[in-house]
């Protein structure tokens, strides 16, 4: 996102800085968590050498598939540092394909396995703000990436 001028670029990052963006996700996750709905409040750090920052993510099974494997959407209440990648890991269901966070040689098994290759099936899918002059809702969709569309075919 950008903006054509300092006074809407000042309102879009205040606008941010408030957390009035609505920022929506999509993963793939493994496993299938025991709850529809559940909020992940685990504090980040972007670097062991950084202090630790309060983090809040809420997340919501959209559809349990075969292979062990669950839709979600994920809402990122704060703009921490893989954030998203964190929680889930942290709540136990890891991302599809992440390698960063999990085991690189299970993920490349898994990958080649499912026909996604080296993929991290997550996405952002939507990001809805007030403009910054007229401050009318804007809502920008992404369409589902397709490895997410053939996952959840499953």
């Amino acid at each position: 996102m950008f903006a054509t001028n300092r006074g809407a670029a000042r309102k879009l990052r205040e606008d941010f800085e408030k957390r009035r963006v609505k920022k929506r996700y999509l993963a793939m996750v493994h496993g299938h968590p025991a709850k529809e709905k559940w909020t992940c409040q685990i504090p980040l750090r972007k670097n062991p050498d950084s202090p630790e920052k309060s983090a809040e993510t809420s997340f919501r099974v959209l559809e349990k598939k075969a292979q062990n494997l669950t839709l979600i959407e994920a809402f990122p209440h704060s703009g921490r540092f893989h954030q998203i990648r964190r929680h889930l890991l942290g709540s136990g269901h890891p991302i599809v394909g992440d390698f960063r966070y999990r085991d690189q040689n299970l993920c490349k098994e898994f990958g080649e396995k499912m026909g996604i290759g080296t993929r991290m099936l997550l996405q952002a899918k939507s990001l809805e703000f007030r403009h910054p002059i007229t401050r009318t809702k804007v809502l920008v969709e992404a369409p589902t990436d397709p490895c997410i569309k053939d996952l959840a075919k499953i």
